[in-house]
């Protein structure tokens, strides 16, 4: 090679170093405090636990499916909630990542709608014990992507999510026609048989449940309210009774206490986002009034 274009990759080789360099001393003065990003920014699922695992452990963490996962943070006024439900997936993997940390929340809050699911067991090895370290090379180039997207994205203040949750309320239940949904959810949830599946997971659960307790955590289950229609479904009933049964202590229940008549389902089976906002209301007076509460 000519002897320019060899000073040309040497200069671009150093450039790359110094670069990398940088980025090195930044993830040890500030990196600690930024959320990176997951491996596949666009897998929310990916997201959610990469969040998690390398946060600081916080006060209230949520489990669940999809129903739960449109609880969002903001919507609390409890502080220290952390939502780590996941969308298509089973409560049994959140609540078996969280169990498997080093450090644990004071309170776990199961979701018990969605036991059909099995456990992802690639997921919860990946991300149990605090997740596998980044490798050296990438760890510095993912803090320099995470501040920039915390500068670029700086996230509303309070009195901007307040001032948003109020507008919020204060508007009138959706008037959506949302039978077909209906319908359609319906028969998907009246033909499905989650016997074998729930009993499976409550057998996990109550596994995961002395395991947590033991090292001082408490734990809470709760059931998110279905539009009446699908409440009367094959597998909700069965679903229920099976959770009931295997754990019929009422203490051991959050009771969610909210007007059914201001509750919107868009689609059928999710909460629309001012339903979500009063269920969560609600959790939070209902964490208010456990023994001890936060």
């Amino acid at each position: 090679m000519p002897m320019s274009d060899i000073r040309w990759f040497v200069k671009c080789a150093l450039t790359a170093i110094l670069l990398l360099f940088a980025c090195g001393l930044a993830t040890a003065w500030f990196g600690s405090g930024l959320e990176l990003p997951a491996t596949t920014t666009s897998d929310g699922t990916l997201t959610t636990l990469n969040r998690y695992v390398r946060g600081p452990t916080p006060d209230v963490v949520l489990v669940g499916s999809s129903l739960t996962f449109r609880l969002k943070e903001e919507y609390f006024s409890t502080p220290g909630v952390r939502n780590v439900a996941l969308a298509g997936g089973s409560p049994v993997t959140g609540f078996e990542i969280v169990a498997n940390q080093a450090h644990l929340p004071k309170l776990i809050l199961v979701e018990m709608n969605i036991l059909s699911r099995a456990t992802d067991k690639a997921l919860v090895e990946k991300f149990s014990n605090g997740g596998k370290a980044d490798p050296l090379f990438f760890r510095p180039v993912r803090t320099a992507v995470a501040a920039y997207e915390s500068w670029n994205h700086k996230p509303p203040d309070h009195a901007q999510v307040a001032l948003a949750l109020d507008r919020l309320l204060k508007q009138p239940p959706s008037d959506f026609d949302n039978h077909v949904y209906v319908d359609r959810a319906f028969d998907e949830m009246n033909a499905e048989d989650p016997t074998v599946a729930a009993g499976i997971n409550v057998t996990r659960i109550q596994h995961l449940l002395s395991a947590v307790e033991r090292r001082g955590s408490r734990v809470q289950f709760f059931e998110l309210p279905y539009s009446d229609r699908l409440e009367q479904s094959r597998s909700v009933r069965i679903t229920h009774e099976i959770v009931h049964n295997a754990f019929p202590d009422p203490d051991r229940w959050l009771k969610i206490d909210c007007p059914r008549s201001e509750l919107r389902w868009s689609d059928g089976v999710h909460l629309d986002e001012r339903s979500a906002l009063i269920v969560s209301q609600s959790i939070d007076r209902a964490l208010v009034s456990l023994p001890g509460s936060m």
